[in-house]
């Protein structure tokens, strides 16, 4: 429905899944080709990766994997959900279920399901885990049908989540409102970064015309504090950040890194353009006019390696990276 919106002209900018506006840009999925721009991150960190509580005590994916054969063998794979199929929950459940030897095509289904209908699915069966943002997650465990496997923080530190989005017409027609809407970002960005101020927060977006769920459910995860629901539990000091560490910048690696898995996961036939779609999506010059004129400095990279749990990823070659996993669906 956002897609459709910012597509049509509906909405001029909205807060999107990273993946999406490349999605778009490129038509895949079945969506038409509108080319979208990302000049600004909302958040980094932030989700997590949800199990039924009778799969306990499976914290990995290679715990995972002898129940997923059984399963598999006796033909009623495992289902697993994700919001988006170009978007991070996507992306993660991926790499995450891969990493164990898991291949999310073959070996289980994996189904789309809008955020806020995740606990309920789980709750009647119809789902083994999900990946999604937060407060869905704890949610899962306050009401005791689930419970955190790993965060996506523990899978990519401090890996770029939601974006705020626009048409790439939009935004070549608008230069002047893009810069404003940015610099009104930062201000909100920097607000909602501090910790005291996350109360609040938490008691606004709690309403119905927002999650609907309730404050302390939301409210913990945003301090870090991490109930993992199977007698684990931390200060997350890589809780969800929206300004600090240079949160809204975009960076290209980031860009380069998504091709890379729709290159793997054969959502893209054949190499795809990678410096091409990155250049023209990833807007890091808007960003950075923007926050030059209110005195912001940037200070990390555009183009620099990414340090996952299982390795790097450097974006000099992106094909290279792509084709080096033993689980892929490459087309």
């Amino acid at each position: 429905m956002i897609r459709d919106k910012l597509s049509l002209g509906e909405n001029q900018a909205t807060h999107m899944l990273f993946g999406m506006p490349f999605a778009s840009t490129m038509g895949l999925g079945g969506s038409p080709v509108k080319p979208m721009v990302i000049p600004w991150l909302l958040n980094r960190n932030g989700q997590a990766i949800t199990l039924s509580s009778k799969l306990k005590p499976v914290k990995t994916p290679a715990q995972l994997k002898p129940m997923v054969d059984r399963a598999k063998a006796a033909g009623k794979p495992m289902t697993f959900a994700m919001t988006f199929p170009p978007g991070t929950h996507a992306m993660w459940m991926r790499y995450w279920l891969a990493s164990g030897g898991i291949h999310p095509d073959r070996d289980v289904s994996l189904i789309t399901i809008p955020p806020p209908q995740m606990v309920a699915n789980m709750k009647v069966g119809k789902m083994d885990g999900f990946c999604v943002g937060e407060p869905w997650n704890q949610r899962a465990i306050t009401d005791g049908i689930g419970y955190t496997a790993a965060t996506t923080q523990q899978i990519w530190r401090d890996h770029p989540e939601k974006v705020c989005a626009f048409a790439e017409e939009f935004a070549l027609r608008n230069p002047r409102t893009v810069k404003a809407i940015l610099k009104a970002l930062h201000e909100s960005s920097v607000y909602i970064d501090k910790l005291e101020n996350r109360p609040r927060v938490a008691e606004v977006v709690s309403q119905a015309s927002y999650i609907n769920c309730p404050k302390e459910v939301i409210l913990s995860r945003l301090l870090g504090k991490v109930d993992y629901g199977d007698g684990r539990s931390e200060q997350d000091p890589w809780y969800m950040t929206f300004s600090s560490r240079d949160c809204n910048a975009p960076r290209k690696s980031f860009g380069l890194w998504w091709l890379s898995q729709f290159r793997r996961w054969g959502m893209v036939k054949g190499t795809p353009d990678y410096q091409g779609i990155v250049k023209r999506v990833v807007r890091t010059d808007l960003y950075l006019e923007a926050m030059k004129e209110i005195g912001v400095a940037y200070k990390a990279q555009d183009l620099q390696k990414e340090k996952l749990f299982d390795g790097a990823f450097d974006p000099a070659d992106p094909e290279k990276y792509a084709l080096s996993f033993a689980v892929n669906s490459l087309a």
